[in-house]
């Protein structure tokens, strides 16, 4: 587990689409399935990463503030399940159980999903506005494990109000920091 910050993908690129199974509803989901009226979520994240689970519980509440107000949620997760097994789609399907994950949780087995968004660690957060262009990447608030700041989303929270309010997210945006997703050798 190498600590390793987001890429930044360039902010306004158009959201990448993807064809994946949601291992918590037997189906495969696109972006314009999850997409939501007034913007969505993509966020990467596993099952055994302590910085995801660190603020496991903050990603269902964002989803749970913020799907009534159509922001769409998907989780992905990359991660070679060869050699990181409690990642693998039948203990995601677990996880997101337990949690009550109210968004599809994704295995993207190709990795081809996770190069396409530029993603680099877990947690890591991407907001597109109701365009579809990228608004906000980066992290959810400044806590992490082991540190004495409360897990709030903050960061996030703030950049999913602006685009409701329909203004532009500044500019001035943080990486997240996480596990590095474990690529396939």
């Amino acid at each position: 587990m190498a600590l390793t910050p987001s890429n930044m993908l360039d902010l306004g690129i158009n959201a990448p689409d993807f064809d994946l199974p949601a291992v918590n509803m037997d189906k495969n989901v696109n972006f314009h399935d999850v997409k939501g009226e007034n913007g969505t979520i993509v966020m990467f994240i596993c099952n055994h990463c302590p910085y995801v689970i660190h603020v496991f519980q903050e990603i269902v509440r964002l989803a749970n503030d913020y799907q009534k107000q159509g922001i769409g949620f998907v989780a992905i997760s990359s991660n070679d399940v060869e050699n990181y097994e409690e990642d693998s789609p039948d203990k995601m399907a677990i996880v997101s159980k337990v949690l009550n994950f109210t968004f599809p949780y994704c295995y993207d087995e190709s990795q081809d999903i996770a190069k396409e968004y530029d993603a680099a660690c877990t947690p890591d957060f991407y907001l597109f506005d109701q365009n579809n262009n990228l608004a906000y990447r980066g992290r959810l608030d400044a806590s992490r494990p082991g540190m004495d700041v409360p897990v709030t989303g903050e960061d996030l929270r703030a950049a999913i109000d602006t685009v409701l309010s329909g203004e532009t997210v500044s500019a001035d945006q943080y990486p997240s920091m996480g596990c590095n997703i474990k690529w396939k050798k």
